[in-house]
């Protein structure tokens, strides 16, 4: 099905993909824009109900909103690192100024409702729009990576503050904000893990055969 240079490429993505925090004001090619909504759109969902929207967030004021309630949910939350000083001081040095910077920002929103009261798959788990919502998220994330762009998803924020300043009626799950833009700083390993916040685990930690708990 892939040529073994289109595989590698694909794995090349993958393993390559960063959250990204400081961005150019380099404006985006809508044909590029288009590319990573497609690649989002395509992605796998259960019983087919595709319950996403994307919001893309160019005005500045907006942007500015946005940043503020992103601040506002940071510094609230750093009161919960105040007994580790060093996880502290690595916490507020997190940036979310990515949301001013960025030339866009999109918000990508989940609707329960889409396809009505017995979306296949959906009475089981009633979940699967969020996680159906959380695909369409990563296949934008990896083509945005493919494109030259680089992405940061912004997860501090609380959702009615969202809500409020982008319109979204009462119903909808605003599920992520993520800036996105060229950078001059893509770094070769996660943020995160380069600030000592935490390490990769082992993947053979993480796998059981049969059951839960045997190696």
């Amino acid at each position: 099905m892939f040529s073994n240079e289109e595989r590698d490429s694909i794995y090349k993505v993958i393993y390559n993909r960063r959250d990204v925090r400081s961005f150019l004001s380099t404006p985006i090619p809508e044909d590029t824009i288009h590319n990573i909504l497609q690649a989002a759109h395509h992605a796998p969902s259960v019983g087919f109900m595709q319950p996403w929207n994307f919001i893309l967030v160019s005005s500045d004021e907006t942007k500015e909103k946005l940043a503020w309630a992103a601040e506002k949910e940071r510094r609230a939350l750093a009161i919960h690192y105040e007994d580790e000083g060093a996880k502290e001081t690595k916490f507020l040095g997190l940036k979310v100024e990515g949301l001013k910077e960025a030339p866009i920002t999109i918000c990508v929103t989940c609707d329960p409702t889409r396809g009505g009261s017995h979306v296949l798959g959906r009475n089981s788990i009633p979940e699967t729009d969020v996680l159906s919502t959380a695909c369409a998220i990563q296949n934008m994330w990896l083509a945005a990576c493919a494109e030259g762009l680089a992405m940061g998803w912004v997860s501090f924020y609380k959702k009615n503050d969202v809500r409020d300043i982008l319109e979204i009626p009462p119903h909808i799950d605003p599920i992520a904000l993520l800036s996105i833009g060229y950078t001059e700083n893509y770094p070769d390993k996660p943020i995160l893990e380069s600030a000592n916040w935490e390490k990769r685990r082992s993947l053979e930690n993480l796998i059981f055969e049969n059951k839960w708990g045997k190696k």
